[in-house]
């Protein structure tokens, strides 16, 4: 029994990156309530954020505190748009940043060809050159596209992680509508798809 135990313990720190199993169990998000779990949220969220960039390679350039009120913008439904204009920065540059943070949402997958293929190409590191030839897209929507299947791999291979953690921080002290919920579903939905596509590749 300790040694399965042990086995098991190993296993969710190759796959997780994380030294402790019971770490985020502890305190529950539910136990927060009011102003106390809207600053502790964001704390929490914060905290994410740096465990991420210790784990990825961050391209936008923003800091942990702007990415932190990213992430509250992004489940709140603010658009790349409107998250560019409160941080004066470039539509761009927000995009980048949702993609380094693994958030995703629907319009993102809005391509001319199948996202599916897509990311089987992502999978299959095939050239960039000839991604577009095969998509019969153009680079530039490819090259974009790639990010986001880039980015749902990344988030697959860590579970899905931290965009749940993201969703149910957010979701349970309110500082977010029922955007949060449908994204933590969705991406418990996709992390089961993609297992299927690594299985069959």
């Amino acid at each position: 029994m300790d040694d399965r135990t042990e086995e098991l313990k190993e296993l969710f720190v190759e796959t997780t990156g994380e030294e402790s199993v019971t770490e985020d169990q502890q305190e529950g998000p539910g136990e927060l309530s009011g102003d106390v779990a809207a600053a502790d949220a964001t704390e929490r969220v914060q905290e994410l954020i740096a465990r991420m960039r210790e784990r990825y390679a961050f391209e936008s350039g923003l800091d942990d505190e702007t990415l932190t009120d990213l992430v509250v913008g992004f489940y709140a439904d603010e658009s790349d748009a409107e998250l560019a204009d409160r941080f004066d920065t470039a539509e761009e540059t927000v995009f980048t940043a949702r993609m380094d943070l693994h958030l995703i949402c629907d319009a993102d997958r809005d391509m001319p060809f199948p996202f599916k293929q897509l990311r089987e190409l992502v999978v299959e590191d095939v050239p960039l050159e000839e991604r577009a030839a095969r998509l019969d897209s153009a680079m530039e929507t490819v090259e974009r596209s790639s990010r986001v299947a880039e980015a749902e791999l990344r988030s697959t291979r860590a579970n899905h992680r931290f965009v749940d953690e993201f969703a149910e921080l957010l979701t349970d002290t309110e500082l977010s509508d029922s955007h949060a919920a449908t994204a933590r579903d969705d991406g418990l939905e996709e992390a089961a798809e993609d297992i299927e596509t690594n299985t069959q590749l």
